[in-house]
């Protein structure tokens, strides 16, 4: 099987080709911008054959360059969302990913693609349906734009494969590189180790402190329901990627805290102790996003489920304590799915 992975470097993408290289599949196509060359460290240990600059890609795609490609993992775009640049969102989010949709069209090729939760924006409700689809900022327009493109190719019986995964808020290992984009249990471990505490928002808008809630999906779920889908060609569609539940910050916090304190040797603190300690803290609700910050969000996985993807998602406290443990310990491995997790997580002690 040949496979493309754009974003390769990236976080998800990263994760995908080490995915993809343990099941065997090792003609892998990656693409990605270099520019930031650090970002080389996260396909370490990785087979490959062949790299492509993301500028030069999409035109050698589209004139067949690369052979017969049975899929792409497109996980490629501008990813930043306070960028508001909306001339270069389209250009990489919309643009890029129209053209690679009519070439895997073209030559028969499965797509297989990242979309964003954030088509939701100001929605309380996340279910994949154009009423609930209210995006806040051009990041979240450009990838439904693109996702309103797909859904007409579906309609109009598109002969391959099209599959476009809004992702929850994803964290987990490899995302190292994305400065202040990376997830909150990547901040809450940097904060910890170098100041000693966590600092989560006061209580806002009816939630108490550090209990605005969001979906936080582990990327061993995401990366598990992108080979699911390659296994399964028959699955075509815009779906939700999330844990399906909404979880406080304070579980996430109290998670990466006591995975430290366990690595340190300490007991686990229950969330009222980890605050009497000094190392959960709660700083005043920022004037600047009352009225623009989202209190709630949960992936509705119904159509993933109906899909055929029947895998249980992993919890916030399984999930922040494993992805501690690979802060703590980078290794290359990452278990492929929630099953893997479940088995490979430590017992936890109970919080005093």
């Amino acid at each position: 099987m040949r496979v493309v992975v754009t974003g390769a470097a990236g976080f998800i993408g990263s994760n995908l080709v080490h995915a993809l290289n343990a099941r065997g599949i090792t003609d892998v196509i990656a693409v990605d911008d270099l520019t930031n060359g650090q970002q080389f460290r996260n396909l370490v240990g990785t087979q490959l054959s062949s790299y492509v600059d993301m500028d030069e890609f999409y035109a050698r795609f589209e004139r067949g360059e690369f052979g017969q490609v049975d899929a792409v993992l497109h996980q490629g775009a501008c990813s930043d969302t306070m960028v508001h640049d909306g001339k270069l969102m389209m250009a990489r989010n919309y643009e890029c990913s129209r053209r690679l949709l009519e070439a895997c069209l073209a030559q028969g090729t499965r797509l297989i693609y990242a979309s964003s939760a954030a088509v939701y924006g100001g929605s309380t409700v996340f279910a994949e349906t154009p009423d609930n689809e209210r995006p806040l900022n051009v990041y979240g327009w450009s990838k439904l734009v693109f996702d309103q493109t797909v859904r007409r190719a579906l309609a109009a019986g598109a002969g391959s494969q099209i599959a476009g995964l809004r992702y929850f808020n994803v964290y987990g290992p490899r995302e190292q590189h994305k400065g202040r984009m990376a997830s909150v249990a990547f901040h809450h471990f940097g904060q910890f180790q170098s100041q000693g505490h966590v600092a989560l928002f006061g209580d806002y808008n009816g939630y108490g402190p550090g209990a605005h809630e969001r979906d936080f999906v582990w990327v061993g779920d995401v990366v598990d329901v992108n080979l699911w889908l390659l296994e399964n060609g028959g699955a075509s569609g815009v779906f939700n990627v999330g844990s399906g539940r909404a979880e406080p910050f304070n579980a996430v916090a109290a998670s990466m805290l006591n995975s430290c304190r366990n690595a340190r040797g300490e007991d686990p603190l229950a969330l009222s102790k980890l605050v009497d300690a000094g190392q959960l803290r709660y700083t005043p609700f920022p004037d600047a996003l009352r009225g623009h910050y989202q209190c709630h969000t949960q992936a509705d996985l119904r159509a993933l489920r109906k899909a055929g993807y029947t895998r249980t998602m992993t919890n916030v406290s399984t999930g922040v304590a494993l992805y501690a443990q690979w802060l703590l310990n980078p290794t290359d491995g990452l278990p492929a799915h929630s099953a893997a997790l479940q088995k490979a997580s430590r017992p936890a002690r109970r919080p005093a």
